[in-house]
């Protein structure tokens, strides 16, 4: 009696998994025959940094984007983020550093997930001004940036 239970649910599953699979090569095989190209530019448990992300708060979501110029020769004040973000550069060249001296240079076109909690700058190289588009996921009562004040530290 249970494998005559088993059986109808064994071929639902079965056929689950299978459409699944055929709706997913379908919406592939539709996107490429509209021109539509998917690229991924940055996917990662781990931070610019090599940490790893933490987990999200328990609060309801929220999502901003910002478009952030930063004009050539500018260094930015120090600063975390207390909510994940990623970014891509659209223009010129940022470097990111940590307190202890780590560094990273991002130049344009270039993706990367920002670190968390952990205090950094970035300064804008130039000759161009850098321009990033960031993608914070937090939640409606955590803040973005959180400036750090250097005699504190």
């Amino acid at each position: 009696m249970q494998r005559l239970l088993l059986a109808p649910l064994a071929i639902i599953a079965i056929s689950t998994i299978s459409s699944t699979a055929l709706n997913a090569h379908d919406n592939a095989k539709y996107s490429k025959d509209l021109g539509i190209k998917i690229e991924t530019l940055v996917q990662s448990t781990k931070q610019w940094d090599g940490d790893l992300l933490p987990h999200y708060p328990t609060s309801n979501a929220e999502i901003t984007v910002l478009k952030i110029t930063i004009p050539a020769g500018v260094t930015l004040p120090l600063h975390t983020h207390p909510v994940i973000s990623a970014g891509v550069i659209l223009q010129g060249k940022l470097q990111l550093s940590l307190q202890d001296g780590t560094t990273r240079l991002f130049n344009q076109g270039a993706a990367l997930i920002e670190t968390v909690n952990t205090v950094h700058t970035g300064k804008s190289l130039g000759p161009k001004d850098a321009v990033v588009l960031v993608f914070y996921a937090g939640s409606k009562h955590l803040p973005m940036t959180v400036q750090v004040n250097a005699k504190a530290l």
